[in-house]
């Protein structure tokens, strides 16, 4: 089960209808399809001095633009089993993938790598090189995957990062499963904790930055 075809980064975001979160902080809300571009921006900002994001575009004048493209290609890859929710005011973004056996076709797969490759540059080696380490650390049993979570700095210690996962995470637990994220900073370690993630595995990425496997259990 596939798209037809790959989204390209400036085209509306595809939203897909919402699960039942049940109650949630009324501030939180998929995005409209034309607030595509606001959501990554938020991200490419919020970013701007994470360590995996500088080793992969070490300029700091183009980084947050093309982690900005890269966190919607992100999107596009998931297909269908992506879950992207933002604040009413767009203070904050969080990509989450559903529990999944979804992938992508030949074809798909292959814009992918086209797009990938247009963003990265002559990073593009470096940045197959994390997501190969990655994906082979990533937990395998069916989970709940929180792609990326970031508020716009203005806003940041404002409650914004807790509103859009608590109700992905409550919905894991009313399905009886996991789920699992990968903190690129370790001031961010203590924040994951106290909403039940826990450290399961710290990953030297080679010639680059730590990132901190994190594993929030089943019920």
């Amino acid at each position: 089960m596939t798209r037809s075809r790959a989204q390209q980064t400036d085209e509306p975001m595809e939203i897909q209808e919402s699960f039942d979160f049940g109650p949630v902080r009324p501030t939180v809300r998929a995005p409209r399809p034309d607030e595509r571009r606001s959501v990554l921006e938020v991200l490419g900002r919020a970013f701007l001095d994470d360590p995996v994001a500088t080793h992969l575009f070490p300029n700091p004048r183009t980084r947050a633009r093309k982690w900005a493209r890269f966190s919607g290609l992100a999107v596009d890859s998931m297909a269908e089993t992506a879950h992207v929710l933002t604040t009413d005011a767009v203070e904050g973004t969080a990509i989450w993938q559903r529990p999944t056996d979804v992938h992508l076709g030949f074809g798909q797969n292959l814009r992918i790598a086209i797009r990938f490759f247009s963003i990265a540059g002559f990073g593009f080696r470096r940045a197959t090189r994390l997501g190969e380490f990655t994906s082979g650390h990533r937990w395998r049993e069916p989970h709940y995957y929180l792609a990326a979570l970031g508020t716009d700095p203005p806003h940041q210690r404002k409650g914004v990062g807790s509103a859009l996962i608590e109700p992905v995470l409550a919905h894991a637990d009313r399905d009886g499963v996991p789920s699992y994220l990968e903190s690129s900073k370790e001031a961010n370690v203590p924040f994951y904790r106290k909403h039940g993630f826990e450290v399961v595995e710290e990953l030297h990425i080679p010639d680059g930055p730590r990132v901190w496997s994190m594993l929030r259990p089943a019920p």
